[in-house]
């Protein structure tokens, strides 16, 4: 997804991705322990993330059956009268959750400070290759890294990413 970012980009120089290289490596040294003194993390893992859709169909259309992500539950949002939260089976115990808003005047995705960059969800291989015929054949433009990750826009233009690593991995780097 690089060079696709929705807000004015000028790429760094040499210098400053030096200095910011040293940057990591202080906050590395200064927040970073090692996996095994670790302590726990005081989350059980992620309920959902929520995402705002403009077409619930369309929606569901493209994460049930391009995606290959089960809906399991769809109802009345409980903060805006008339507005549909519905949810899809991302495995593991995790889902992904969209609402839509009728009534609320929206602005198209745009990245900002604090917002969604993308998302990534890990798939099997085998499904991983599925689902990028499946987003060929719906003419989903797709970028492909390392023929692990594969990125694309959903139907609102939000920014996903399937990633054939498996969970806690990423290009072959422990990242858990």
């Amino acid at each position: 997804m690089e060079g696709s970012y929705s807000a004015q980009a000028t790429p760094v120089d040499d210098v400053e991705r030096h200095r910011l290289e040293l940057e990591r490596d202080r906050i590395r040294a200064a927040y970073l322990t090692e996996r095994d003194d670790r302590p726990p993390s005081k989350a059980r893992g992620v309920h959902h993330i929520a995402l705002i859709c403009s077409d619930v169909e369309r929606t569901t259309r493209f994460y049930q059956e391009v995606l290959g992500f089960p809906l399991t539950s769809i109802f009345e949002n409980r903060d805006w009268p008339g507005s549909t939260h519905f949810f899809f089976d991302l495995g593991g115990g995790n889902a992904l959750a969209f609402f839509d808003l009728p009534g609320v005047d929206l602005a198209p995705y745009r990245e900002v400070l604090g917002g969604l960059h993308h998302l990534a969800i890990s798939i099997e291989t085998a499904h991983w290759h599925q689902a990028k015929d499946r987003l060929n054949d719906a003419g989903v433009a797709c970028d492909e890294v390392y023929e692990t990750s594969l990125y694309f826009h959903g139907p609102d233009g939000e920014r996903l990413e399937l990633i054939a690593d498996p969970l806690g991995w990423m290009y072959g780097e422990r990242v858990d």
